[in-house]
């Protein structure tokens, strides 16, 4: 679904993002994935470049930093030719009550799920441009429709991820970049494993489908939105919770 086409993926290393990498890779694209750290991204690529040697790269960016991105989409389009698709996915999550969060600590929240997003965006942006479309995909999250009971940043952080997908579809429609996101529900992910059990059973039991979604579930979303089959689809918001509820 994806042949000829090249990816790049933040938040790649792990969970959602590796899913996504290793079925665009499935579906014959060219990936460029990128993490925080060095030895994650190595490790990574370790498990990717034996099977898909010759179609995946590894970067280890600070997505808050214009000039270490741009590197990463030079680098790309010197080596790969062209970017045909964003897949915006770092995030970090939080239930901190508000009376105990930081300032410093929602900051953080805010920078890598929407400044960072935007930042990539608008580089991608200028790469699609030149060859004449591109789609550009981000990771939202159930609670951006239904809040959650405590954490603000978190919900807050994606109702933003909306609003931005949803502008911006409008805004580079005439430049025939589609823009959409995902909102997963509640994932089998290394965020997910490290809530309490008691915290929750409760929410999985509410998941009309009973069970909670796999990584694949939401990479097999982001392989549809991304693919030509999808060509009449921008501006959404595509939930993929099981019909669940936060």
């Amino acid at each position: 679904m994806l042949e000829n086409k090249v990816a790049i993926i933040t938040g790649a290393t792990r969970g959602i993002g590796f899913a996504t990498a290793k079925l665009f890779l499935e579906n014959h694209a060219k990936v460029v994935i990128l993490g925080s750290k060095q030895e994650s991204v190595e490790k990574a690529l370790a498990q990717l470049e034996g099977t898909y040697k010759d179609q995946v790269l590894g970067f280890y960016p600070n997505l808050m930093k214009e000039e270490e991105v741009r590197k990463v989409f030079e680098e790309t389009e010197r080596v790969f030719g062209k970017i045909d698709i964003l897949v915006n996915n770092a995030g970090v999550s939080s239930s901190t009550p508000i009376e105990n969060y930081e300032f410093s600590d929602f900051e953080k929240i805010m920078d890598l799920n929407v400044n960072a997003m935007f930042l990539c965006s608008k580089i991608a942006t200028e790469y699609m441009r030149k060859i004449g479309g591109g789609v550009i995909l981000n990771t939202s999250s159930m609670v951006s429709i239904y809040g959650q009971p405590s954490g603000s940043a978190y919900p807050t952080s994606k109702f933003a991820v909306n609003g931005f997908t949803k502008s911006l579809a409008r805004e580079l429609g005439k430049d025939h970049i589609r823009v959409n996101a995902v909102a997963p529900g509640v994932i089998r992910t290394d965020m997910v494993a490290s809530l309490p059990k008691e915290m929750l059973a409760p929410v999985v039991a509410q998941i009309p489908l009973g069970r909670m979604g796999e990584p694949e579930d939401i990479a097999n979303a982001f392989v549809f939105l991304a693919s030509d089959k999808a060509s009449f689809i921008t501006g959404a918001i595509l939930s993929v919770d099981g019909a669940g509820r936060a």
